[in-house]
């Protein structure tokens, strides 16, 4: 199976190919420009690997949360090439993205930095069961929480991982405390852990027209007026 994936979550612009198993990337730190750099990177992708989008079984993309504008920009993009190629799509959660990157772990904390003080949050551990996304089971499903108020887990071995950990890392490892193995802060949503993810529901024939693509944003506002701002300070 030929499958795109994408991610434009966070400031980072990610991309892969899974080529019958081979697996070929493209990475950068793209900042504000997702949607000057997607295009001409994705390109140089395909030319590379001798591919053209209808040659591709769908097209898997991270749908969130995260980066208001980034779930916008790679959702349209993904719908784009979608309906111009023929192909269906797969949205897969950015936090399940960066636990199926979390270095074989098998019970991860998934925090994206929200931005408002607040962190994008989940908690999966890896199972033998059957139809669960590539074998992990969704412990507390993704929300969005101040980070002195993240759900508690239970037992210990936890992996924190993604940029809710670098933003955050005294309140959140204060909550969760010996529970915690490890941290892995730097990690952002990857393209090729998408890729990966969605596999499985491609290969059993769950992917969605294109008309059906859209992120996940859990927040409904962006920003805080100033009296909002002011009451958060005050902890009122």
């Amino acid at each position: 199976m030929k499958l795109l994936a994408l991610d434009t979550s966070t400031e980072y612009l990610s991309l892969a190919l899974l080529l019958d198993g081979r697996l070929a990337e493209r990475e950068l730190l793209a900042g504000q420009s997702h949607s000057q750099r997607i295009l001409p990177l994705l390109r140089e992708l395909l030319d590379e690997a001798g591919v053209g989008l209808r040659d591709l079984d769908g097209i898997a993309f991270g749908a969130g949360p995260g980066s208001f504008t980034g779930l916008r920009i790679g959702c349209g993009v993904a719908q784009g090439l979608a309906f111009g190629a023929g192909l269906p799509v797969i949205g897969v959660s950015t936090l399940l993205a960066l636990a199926e990157d979390a270095q074989g772990a098998g019970r991860v904390v998934a925090c994206l930095d929200a931005r408002m003080g607040e962190v994008y949050h989940a908690v999966y551990e890896k199972t033998t069961a059957e139809k669960t996304a590539a074998g992990w089971q969704e412990v507390i499903a993704p929300g969005l929480y101040a980070p002195n108020a993240v759900p508690a887990i239970e037992g210990e071995g936890w992996i924190g991982i993604g940029s809710g950990w670098k933003a955050y890392a005294q309140a959140l490892e204060q909550r969760y405390g010996p529970q915690l193995a490890q941290c892995l802060p730097q990690a952002y949503p990857r393209a090729a852990a998408i890729a990966r993810l969605a596999l499985p529901g491609f290969e059993a024939g769950l992917g969605r027209p294109a008309s059906e693509a859209a992120p996940i944003y859990i927040r409904n506002k962006v920003a805080l007026t100033t009296r909002e701002r002011e009451a958060k300070a005050s902890g009122a």
